[in-house]
């Protein structure tokens, strides 16, 4: 259970990311040198219930045009990792026979299955929607759901071409400390140095 500590740090950075959406620079991409605009938004895992609600009332206030700053609205696109998952398993035509090679293969086998199909290279061309258009922001969610069958930092790695020009934020239930992901603030999730937390 979150204490009152982690619920007023999860509203200040609610508040955080709602104020980046109605913000010109951040929607242009803007003040990051050469580097993509990946972003963390952190909390505790235990307020995921609270978390997916102040997604859907984002999203909901986006396709209403009611964020965004001057001339250009904010477009908040989310992709569910597990999501993205189970469409590149069906797209391969693998989704329905997974519980029969578990059952054969065991958990272990069929993990590494859906890893040498759904490369992070996969990921990140099944949630892109090029052409991206000026006030577009990727919001990513299901970073948990999809653990371990993918590992985020793996995608992020591979979206430095394909996200330069639009803002990405990950809604990451765990810490991130500037150069580590770790997952529900347990589990390390693998390193990286090109994000930014969102605050």
């Amino acid at each position: 259970m979150a204490t009152p500590l982690q619920k007023q740090d999860f509203e200040h950075r609610c508040a955080s990311f709602v104020a980046k959406l109605n913000d010109a620079d951040f929607l242009a991409n803007k003040g990051l040198g050469n580097e993509a605009g990946i972003f963390t938004f952190c909390y505790d895992s235990s307020l995921e219930p609270a978390a997916r609600d102040f997604f859907r009332r984002l999203m909901d206030e986006s396709r209403a045009g009611k964020l965004g700053a001057g001339d250009t609205r904010a477009n908040l696109v989310e992709r569910n990792l597990y999501d993205t998952l189970l469409s590149i398993a069906e797209k391969k035509r693998v989704l329905d026979r997974l519980p029969a090679q578990e059952a054969k293969r065991g958990s272990d086998g069929v993990l590494k299955q859906i890893q040498r199909i759904a490369t992070p290279e996969a990921y990140v061309e099944a949630m892109d929607w090029s052409p991206h258009k000026p006030g577009d922001v990727l919001l990513i969610t299901g970073v948990g759901e999809a653990y371990p069958f993918v590992r985020v930092h793996n995608v992020l790695n591979n979206m430095q071409s394909a996200f330069r020009d639009v803002p990405v934020i990950v809604a990451y239930p765990g810490a991130f400390d500037g150069g580590s992901l770790s997952l529900y603030g347990k589990l390390k999730d693998g390193n990286y140095y090109r994000a930014f937390d969102l605050l």
